[in-house]
């Protein structure tokens, strides 16, 4: 979950001025956690207190309303609707990283996956892509390869087969699952250790807080943790409700599984 929350508030500063180059600075004044990271916290603490998602989701989103949502999530969150509304957006599988780390078995992460994403992302892509990077996350954190997590990717229809130096010229910004995941895990595959992984995605460019996110999700667990001065600010930039929400999910789950 960490992972996932470093790749938004690092990622944050670069989504509407996009880099090409893995060569930025890691951290900036302005770097904040966004609507992944609150939605993430979101995920969590229905994990933790055992409530339903849409409302939770709605919940955290008034605590919130001005981190970055995107338009069809915001209307949905001001409505008395807790039907989904058939996105196939990112939005499912940036917040998704929480499931990884809470159950012990592929089943259960991949159902539990689903339902975070049926919430709002009732459409099979937005659905398929939460289950792809919560799966790709508990693959790692159980000591799978990265060539078992490009297998699952695979599998489920995306395509791998281009590197990053050929997705970046001409990537352009899109929020939906299907020219996001992929890239989020190419980006994982071709880094070196955890902070390669963050620079890799944001060098995609488009949206590359949930870009970020979503490989740092997957980073956090292959790589075991994540380096002691990128965790320290990471968390400085939380308030005092979402470091409550991470540091009791942590303390529940994460501390027990590694």
């Amino acid at each position: 979950m960490l992972g996932a929350i470093c790749g938004d508030v690092i990622g944050s500063v670069f989504e509407h001025d996009n880099v090409k180059s893995k060569s930025f600075p890691i951290f900036q004044k302005d770097s904040r956690f966004t609507d992944d990271t609150v939605l993430s916290c979101a995920i969590a603490d229905s994990l933790i207190h055992d409530r339903p998602f849409a409302e939770n989701l709605k919940r955290f989103y008034n605590w919130y309303p001005k981190a970055g949502y995107g338009f069809m999530y915001s209307r949905w969150a001001r409505s008395d609707d807790n039907v989904g509304y058939n996105s196939y957006g990112n939005g499912s599988a940036m917040r998704v990283s929480p499931v990884a780390w809470a159950f012990d078995s592929i089943d259960a992460v991949k159902k539990i996956s689903a339902q975070t994403a049926e919430a709002t992302h009732n459409h099979p892509e937005g659905i398929k892509g939460a289950q792809t990077i919560a799966l790709a996350t508990f693959i790692a954190r159980m000591g799978g390869t990265k060539a078992d997590i490009a297998k699952l990717a695979i599998d489920a229809g995306y395509n791998l087969d281009r590197t990053l130096d050929e997705i970046r010229p001409d990537y352009h910004f899109s929020a939906t699952c299907q020219d996001t995941v992929p890239e989020a895990i190419i980006a994982f595959l071709e880094a070196t250790d955890f902070e390669d992984a963050l620079r890799s995605a944001i060098s995609i460019s488009g949206d590359s807080d949930t870009i970020a996110c979503m490989t740092g999700s997957i980073a956090e667990a292959f790589w075991g943790s994540v380096p002691a001065h990128i965790r320290d600010i990471t968390l400085s930039r939380l308030d005092s409700r979402l470091l409550g929400v991470f540091e009791l999910f942590e303390q529940k789950y994460i501390t027990t599984s590694t």
